[in-house]
Formats: C-alpha cells, structure tokens, sequence
C-alpha cells in the first residue's frame, strides 16, 4: 500500500479485518499503523496472497482506507488549530449511511472525539424540537418524563439561538449548552453566561479559518459536520 498524499493514515486495523474476513490466507505485514503521519512514497503494509484475493480486496479496503485516512486528516487539521486551547473538535451524525463507526472512529484516530454514535447515546434538543414541544422547559420535562418512563439516565445537550434561551436551559438543568450559529464574539458573551454551570458547545458554519476565533472564546467543544461530510479520500 504507497502513499501518494501526506496526511494521517487511517485504516489500517480495518484492512487487515477486510484481508482476513475475505481469505484467511493472506498474509499482511505492517510498517506504518494508524494514526501516523504520512508523506508520498511511504509504504504503509505489504500484502502477501494468491492474485485473484488481492485483486477481489483491494478496491474494499482502497475505498475504505482512502476514505478514513481522509476524515482522520482533516479532523487534525482542524484540532491543530485549537493547539493550547482546551477546546475539542467533535464529529456529527452527518456519516455516510452504514459507514458511521468507521467514519468516527477515524476522527478519534485524526486526534477528534466523538459526539453521539446515534439518537441513543445523549438527548440533543435541537431548535425544531423546542419548536414543536412549546418551548425549552417543555422539551426538556417531556425528556426527562421519558427517561424515567424507560429507565434512562443520559446527558441533556440543549441547542440555543440567544441568550434568553441559554438563561432557559441553564435553568432547567442542562448539562450542555449548544451555542448555533452564534458570532465569536457572541460566543464569548455565551460562554460568560453559562460560568461552567454546564458545558459549552458552538455549532453551526464553522470553518477551519473560523474555528480558532471560537476555541479562543472559550467553548469546551465546537462540532463540524464537515469532518465526515464533504471530505476528500486520501490518494
């Protein structure tokens, strides 16, 4: 496997499982592992078999690691513009349909952390579910009902449009607050109001020439969907 791009390889415990699942009998050996950083002309992994396995995987596993070691990449550009801030970069549930665990484990390998693996790991009140409850404390008392209906005990993230509504969540007990589409200087004046009574999230348009502006206002995470969005493979 040559590299033909620098960035972050990502991938590379998931082609050995592809290698192993299709014929046993191929036999891998590993130079460079996840999580490294690459540059063209680096050999990743040799690949020992008959021709027609390499040929009948190559092009699973290409697609898988291309597309991986692409996300890890931009997901540590991204977190190296946050360098000595405590701010982390967070993932979305904007994947590709059935291929979210790999999608998010390679922001984790690209230095990211994760944010839900799906509607089952935090409740997320967004804008159009304050909407349709009636407002923030209804939204909130309508999940809390229900997790006590269910026997859940799950975190409460509320997304908030201004600062009344920030006062709102606070309030009722949030345990993150979602700052969307929010200017960094906003974003400064948010994080002011909510003093560490929960944690702070911005969201919402932010770019890689933004994003420092906010880490700097003092979030403690700041969510991107374009991490496993519109992000390029690496060659």
């Amino acid at each position: 496997l040559l590299v033909k791009e620098e960035g972050i390889l990502a991938g590379v415990e998931i082609a050995r499982k592809v290698f192993e699942k299709f014929d046993p009998s191929l036999k891998m050996t590993v130079y460079i592992g996840d999580g490294a950083h690459v540059k063209p002309g680096d050999i990743a992994f040799k690949v020992e078999g008959t021709v027609r396995s390499l040929l009948q995987t190559e092009r699973i596993m290409l697609n898988i690691m291309q597309r991986m070691s692409g996300i890890a990449t931009q997901t540590a550009r991204y977190q190296e513009r946050l360098k000595g801030l405590k701010t982390k970069v967070l993932d979305t549930r904007k994947t590709t349909p059935g291929l979210r665990i790999l999608e998010k484990e390679a922001v984790k390998i690209g230095g990211g952390a994760n944010h839900r693996m799906g509607l089952f790991d935090m409740i997320l009140i967004k804008d159009n579910h304050v909407d349709f409850a009636g407002g923030i404390p209804q939204a909130v008392k309508a999940a809390r009902e229900w997790m006590k209906a269910n026997g859940k005990d799950l975190k409460i993230e509320v997304e908030t449009r201004n600062n009344d509504e920030i006062r709102q969540a606070l309030a009722e007990g949030a345990d993150r607050i979602m700052f969307d589409n929010f200017t960094p200087a906003q974003t400064r004046e948010a994080v002011a109001l909510v003093d560490g009574r929960a944690e702070t999230e911005s969201s919402g348009g932010i770019t890689l020439d933004t994003l420092r502006d906010y880490g700097e206002a003092g979030v403690d995470f700041i969510s991107v969907g374009a991490l496993t969005h519109s992000v390029k493979g690496l060659d």
